[in-house]
């Protein structure tokens, strides 16, 4: 198995709403192996099966760091104090001061950033291995009918053709997202 792909440019799916779409997919195959009388004709996807087959807390610390750290409040003198008492802490005046409070939003900032990102990143593996694995299910149930009712007018033919079409499209890229070898 390869690796799962990690930079959103070179992701297929970049995010749940571009599932969506497979989804869709899956779910008409659904209905065709349930209603045997549906075909291009009927079907909602016919014109797309035809295409087929042609900061936050960080603020409220850097905030109390000037307020506690100033002698006076946040009066003026209080403000500049307070700067001038946290910039000492590295060796620096006011305006390094400046700098040591507005880390600890940035840190947090940044860090509840990434923690985000890692939360819908594993989110949206786990949504695409959800609908590879119904992708799959769904792709092998197609070729199946194919098979079963190789009989079948071609309305029906093609309709299921392109549905098995668009699955395997769908499943090679999400093969490619989550690094899966074919």
């Amino acid at each position: 198995m390869g690796e799962y792909v990690k930079n959103k440019k070179e992701m297929k799916f970049k995010n749940q709403e571009s599932l969506k779409a497979v989804e869709n997919v899956i779910v008409e195959a659904n209905e065709a192996l349930h209603d045997k009388g549906r075909n291009l004709t009927n079907s909602p996807f016919s014109e797309t099966i035809a295409g087929a087959l042609g900061v936050g807390a960080g603020g409220v610390l850097g905030f109390a760091g000037l307020y506690f750290g100033g002698t006076v409040g946040l009066s003026a003198a209080g403000i500049t104090s307070g700067l001038a008492t946290a910039g000492g802490l590295i060796g620096g005046g006011m305006a390094a001061g400046i700098a040591v409070l507005a880390a600890p939003a940035v840190v947090l900032g940044t860090g509840a950033a990434l923690a985000t990102s890692r939360a819908k990143n594993k989110k949206l593996r786990e949504a695409k291995e959800l609908v590879y694995k119904e992708a799959l299910a769904k792709q092998t149930a197609i070729c199946k009918a194919l098979k079963e009712e190789a009989d079948a007018d071609k309305e029906r033919f093609d309709y299921l053709n392109g549905l098995n079409l668009m699955l395997k499209a769908a499943i090679k890229d999400l093969q490619h997202d989550l690094g899966v070898e074919a």
